[in-house]
């Protein structure tokens, strides 16, 4: 092999190895989260159409430019729903304290009792700035599918009425509309806190 070839030949290695190495040192370091699941490749939500509890639509736009964490639930739920609403109440304020903002969606799976007046009401209760929303039949279970949320009507023994039963993950969707990750119970403050902060950061 001639002396040119050679260098050309050491050349080339060397300009592949250097691409080589740079796409390694650019490529975005792996989150990993203790609290849930992470979607290495975020899911795209396609359009929906919810309603607010101010009455307003609530929309594929409404999720652009901020995260949010869905969490569905109905208002009259006696246990899981006010004793999760009051612990993201307590991880908005310490993501807040750290410069995370973090909207809470508060999804109603019961649209025939949690009107949007009702459903202001009840999250405001926990903090002003969380928001109620819900949609009729069928929309609502689309949208509950888009999200990997199930839920279903389980009526009393007498018959005259009924409660709702249904998962209790926290869906976190990025400023783009995309799904980013799952947050299963039980939710730990510090655990969980420490995971938003490393997604919100790692993603933006």
């Amino acid at each position: 092999m001639s002396s040119r070839i050679l260098t050309v030949a050491v050349a080339v290695a060397a300009a592949v190895l250097g691409l080589a190495a740079a796409s390694f040192l650019l490529r975005p370091p792996t989150i990993e989260i203790k609290s849930g699941t992470l979607l290495q490749q975020p899911r795209q939500l396609p359009e929906f159409a919810l309603t607010r509890d101010n009455g307003q639509p609530y929309t594929l736009a409404s999720l652009h430019g901020h995260w949010t964490l869905f969490f569905p639930g109905f208002i009259t739920c006696p246990d899981v729903c006010p004793t999760t609403l009051a612990f993201l109440k307590t991880l908005t304020t310490k993501l807040s304290a750290e410069g995370q903002k973090l909207d809470v969606a508060f999804v109603s799976v019961d649209p025939e009792r949690d009107t949007p007046e009702r459903l202001a009401s009840y999250v405001h209760y926990f903090n002003p700035e969380f928001i109620g929303v819900t949609a009729k039949e069928p929309e609502l279970a689309r949208f509950a599918q888009l999200l990997g949320i199930a839920y279903s009507k389980v009526p009393s023994k007498d018959g005259k009425t009924y409660t709702m039963d249904h998962t209790a993950a926290l869906i976190l969707v990025d400023p783009q509309g995309r799904i980013a990750a799952y947050f299963t119970p039980p939710h730990q403050l510090d655990v969980m806190s420490a995971d938003l902060v490393a997604v919100m950061k790692g993603k933006q």
